[in-house]
């Protein structure tokens, strides 16, 4: 995750470039702090992906009691041979792409003449992430090309390409991590930057049992929890600061007003942190918490209300036996 020094990955099938030096390092500071000076403080998701962060996240998605990965996968082996049979001279862009396990599913489910003609273009806040699924994929369809972009999506819209019809790719309910005022910014801009012709297929997580959900997010093993815990360790290195993981506790839980799961890492002490960065120290009493993380649950009729404020047709609502998760698929009219 370098916000500073530009990078670009070339091979003859891969090409990885590095647009988070755009977004400048210093802004990127300012946001950081400013999160951790607020009456509630708060770090933004999108900082858990660094090497470690997303290793843990890959290893979260294995656990037992993590549902949404294998019932969004389960949808996608179910959907992909119809959705893909015929796809061919097409960008698919997979945004927060993270690792190609469930890209994988749709690639395969493509016909080997048509693969040629199929530029994939994953973009995440992660370069190892993009490259590593890069490398894997190019193993498996050697005919692929791989134009990664490493980038924060929601403010980097400028940077996609736009001189074919394209295939857009929200999996694994990302957009849940957004409040419902971003959620609904993002969705108009990528409305607006999709082109007629376009489709758009977005994973949703559901509203759902309560015991379900409290176990997704504290499992007994506490993947989860180092993975809350490891945020503080990207922080430390973007903002040089001394926080110490051991000083805090994970904590997830159910918001039923707001229909969703809260991450928040808990002061076992009075906390103070330092950094070359911020022109006072960041105190943070004992109790205390710093949000990380929303995950909110939809139910059909948010998922219906999608349209509305974005001028996208609903396609198809695809969903699991137990209607836990969906995948819906919008097109651009």
């Amino acid at each position: 995750m370098s916000y500073i020094e530009a990078s670009l990955i070339e091979t003859q099938q891969i090409t990885i470039s590095n647009h988070h030096t755009d977004l400048g390092i210093d802004n990127i500071r300012q946001e950081v702090i400013q999160g951790l000076s607020s009456k509630q403080k708060y770090i933004s998701s999108k900082y858990f992906y660094n090497d470690k962060g997303s290793k843990l996240f890959e290893e979260i998605t294995q656990l037992p009691e993590y549902y949404p990965t294998r019932t969004e996968k389960s949808i996608l082996k179910k959907i992909a041979p119809e959705l893909m049979s015929n796809i061919k001279d097409i960008d698919i862009v997979e945004l927060g792409s993270g690792d190609c396990s469930k890209i994988n599913i749709l690639l395969k489910s493509i016909k080997e003449e048509n693969l040629k003609s199929i530029n994939y273009i994953p973009v995440d806040v992660s370069l190892s992430a993009i490259q590593n699924s890069a490398d894997r994929l190019i193993e498996l369809y050697p005919n692929l090309s791989i134009k990664g972009l490493v980038a924060d999506f929601i403010n980097q819209f400028d940077i996609l390409p736009n001189d074919k019809k394209r295939m857009f790719c929200f999996l694994g309910s990302t957009l849940g991590n957004f409040t419902e005022e971003i959620s609904h910014k993002f969705l108009r801009e990528l409305s607006l930057n999709m082109n007629k012709g376009d489709s758009f297929l977005l994973g949703i997580d559901l509203v759902k049992p309560l015991q379900v959900l409290h176990d997704a997010y504290n499992d007994s093993r506490n993947v989860t929890a180092n993975f809350n815990k490891n945020i503080l360790s990207v922080i430390n290195e973007l903002i040089e600061s001394d926080f110490n993981e051991t000083d805090f506790d994970h904590k997830a839980f159910f918001n039923k007003e707001k229909s969703r799961i809260e991450m928040h890492l808990i002061a076992k002490l009075d906390v103070v942190v330092s950094s070359p960065f911020s022109q006072s120290k960041i105190i943070i009493n004992k109790g205390e918490n710093i949000h990380t993380e929303n995950s909110h649950k939809y139910s059909q009729e948010k998922i219906q209300s999608i349209k509305e404020y974005t001028n996208l047709n609903i396609q198809q609502i695809y969903t699991d036996k137990n209607n836990w998760f969906s995948l819906i698929l919008f097109n651009k009219l």
